[in-house]
Parts: C-alpha cells; structure tokens; sequence
C-alpha cells in the first residue's frame, strides 16, 4: 500500500471519533518534535481493560515511512478497531543511555 492511501486510511479511522472498544491509541515519539523515530500502539479491548503496548522504530520520520504506515492499517483492521485515536505532534523520547 502507498504511504497517501495508508495515511489518508489511518486519517479516516481518527476523524470518527469515539465509536466504543475496542480502540487503538497511536503516539509519536522522536529526538525532536520535526522527526518521530518510533510509534507506540495501544489497544483497549474494553472499558477498564489494560492497555497492550507495540512499538516500531525507524530510522526515519515514522510518519513518512510506508511500511509502518501500512502495519498500522493492518492492525487497526485485524483489531476491528472501532475507535482509533491519534496523540497530536511528537514527544520527546529521552535517550536512557
């Protein structure tokens, strides 16, 4: 899938709304608030239920990178997400080094 088509998809799903469980939440992370390095994606299967954590890295901004953008649309659609949420801009990862 082009990176247009997966990111205008990811778009479509976040600009639903809150639609019930289960929702995926997505996040940004990067060195600085220009480049995400890494995505982490959250799933809630129900109200009150812990959250599961995946997270993908790239050597570039994630946004702009095709293959996580087109595993995100494979998630988001094998979760049957009703809701998906998008957290706005980019945190800052703090290196633990």
């Amino acid at each position: 899938m082009n990176l247009d088509k997966a990111k205008k998809r990811i778009a479509k799903h976040i600009n639903k709304g809150f639609d019930g469980y289960p929702q995926i939440t997505l996040a940004y992370f990067g060195a600085n608030a220009d480049c995400a390095t890494e995505v982490v994606v959250q799933f809630v299967a129900e109200a009150g239920a812990p959250a599961q954590e995946q997270r993908f890295a790239s050597k570039q901004d994630a946004r702009q990178d095709e293959t996580i953008q087109s595993v995100l649309i494979k998630i988001i659609e094998r979760a049957a997400a009703r809701t998906v949420m998008e957290v706005p801009g980019v945190a800052l990862k703090l290196d633990s080094a």
